[in-house]
């Protein structure tokens, strides 16, 4: 059976049979996620109540990120795994709808300080748990949106179960009783895309952390599950993609090649729709000299994916929440085009009332081309100007893409960058220590010796 073969990969692929290409592709990611948070720690207030709540739960060995707190861990992973979108700011896999380490990363440090994980187990378990979503994500042939569900909650806990499964030694069989349970949780409706007040869309990896680990935990300690929760006639395919499932995107070359090593980093803290109209819009700022002014309107031409981001357009041209100002091609190039960036700060309530962007995004305007835009990464900038001149530019792979990396260099930077806004802030030379401890974990290292720095602890 499907279940069975991915589950037998799961628990017993040997964590020295992953590819050293693959487990340095997994450090860098652990980097850029744990630095995310971290600034998420300070900077998105959508997180404290699930901090609050955690902290209500008593204490344990698992750390609150960007705290001196620890709690369980099944509540650390709620709570850190609220930070992990909260920003817009954690990778993604273009290739398909999810991001695959959101919700695995929180997962698996709650687990590993409750039990004393090594590095080796911890890579491995995060490189086998982020493969896991990714090739969900590949094998839909029907979208989930068609059924009113939202995708990347929903993968990301089966990853997050796979990975938190592998982290605690679990048999292939108790691995398939984890993702049964993982199936008695995950849910994200498509409801979170259309009601403009929510911040349920910025801390949504809070659920698929917390309900991986407990699915863990219960089929450790012997919750039987299902058969075949994956492709069973009740199971993950058939709830949400209408039975429609490509087998050859799950197991193609599974043990040999992990869709981890082509992950998107991100260079802006904003929706990855978005990222393709910030750069075009950068790069007319930068044609323009910076004379923004003399813009007289913009059109968008964006795919299917990207609609979400444009309607309504009044909602889009004026955000509400600092979520929805992300999920905004219209608010975020004008910032771009503004300022000349979009960074950390750039969706407070200040910056959101900027009246020269807000007017110039009442200035844009959307078209549907899917025949000219047909990835949900890629879009077209249509410019006119004043004097009449038109500029079109067109950028098919942003920023990020593995066929366009963001530098190691700048990776470290952007480390850096989050871990001085930290609820705890870092000094400089700290983040640069802390990311050069992440980017050379191995071995038999404690994985506590990662944890308690990145928690204030040392």
């Amino acid at each position: 059976m499907l279940t069975d073969r991915l589950c037998a990969h799961i628990a017993r692929t040997p964590a020295s049979a992953i590819p050293e290409s693959t487990l340095a592709a997994t450090r860098l990611a652990l980097l850029d996620a744990l630095g995310v948070m971290l600034a998420a720690s300070a900077l998105s207030p959508e997180a404290e109540p699930f901090r609050k709540l955690a902290l209500a739960s008593g204490t344990g060995r698992s750390s609150l990120l960007g705290h001196n707190e620890s709690v369980p861990a099944p509540a650390a992973a709620l709570a850190n795994g609220a930070l992990a979108h909260a920003l817009d700011f954690e990778d993604a896999f273009d290739a398909a709808p999810c991001h695959p380490n959101a919700a695995l990363v929180p997962a698996l440090m709650a687990l590993a300080e409750e039990r004393g994980s090594c590095a080796r187990d911890f890579l491995a378990a995060m490189a086998i748990g982020c493969d896991l979503t990714c090739r969900m994500a590949l094998s839909l042939k029907q979208p989930m949106e068609t059924s009113g569900w939202y995708p990347p909650p929903i993968l990301g806990a089966f990853g997050a179960a796979a990975g938190a499964a592998r982290l605690l030694g679990l048999d292939a069989r108790a691995t398939r009783d984890a993702l049964s349970l993982a199936l008695c949780q995950a849910t994200a409706p498509g409801e979170i895309k259309h009601s403009h007040a929510t911040t349920i869309r910025a801390v949504r990896e809070a659920f698929p952390a917390q309900a991986a680990v407990t699915a863990a935990l219960l089929a450790e300690a012997g919750v039987t599950g299902f058969e075949e929760p994956l492709e069973g006639k009740g199971g993950f395919y058939r709830l949400y993609a209408g039975g429609l499932w490509d087998d050859a995107a799950l197991l193609d070359r599974l043990g040999s090649l992990y869709h981890g090593e082509n992950l998107s980093f991100k260079r802006w803290p904003a929706c990855r729709g978005t990222h393709a109209y910030i750069e075009a819009a950068l790069d007319l700022r930068e044609k323009l000299g910076g004379a923004w002014q003399g813009i007289a309107s913009l059109t968008m031409v964006v795919g299917d994916v990207q609609r979400m981001l444009v309607e309504p357009a009044p909602r889009k041209q004026a955000p509400a929440t600092a979520i929805d100002a992300k999920f905004s091609i219209f608010f975020t190039a004008a910032l771009a085009l503004v300022h000349g960036e979009v960074g950390l700060h750039s969706f407070e309530d200040k910056a959101r009332a900027d009246p020269h962007v807000l007017a110039l995004a009442a200035r844009m305007q959307a078209e549907h081309d899917p025949a000219r835009v047909p990835t949900a990464f890629g879009g077209i900038l249509e410019a006119m100007l004043e004097d009449g001149t038109s500029l079109s530019i067109d950028v098919p792979l942003p920023a990020g893409h593995p066929s366009r990396p963001i530098s190691r260099a700048a990776m470290m930077k952007k480390f850096i960058a989050c871990a001085e806004q930290a609820a705890q802030p870092y000094a400089r030379h700290e983040a640069a220590a802390l990311a050069e401890h992440i980017l050379t974990l191995d071995g038999d290292m404690p994985i506590t010796t990662l944890t308690r720095r990145a928690s204030g602890k040392d």
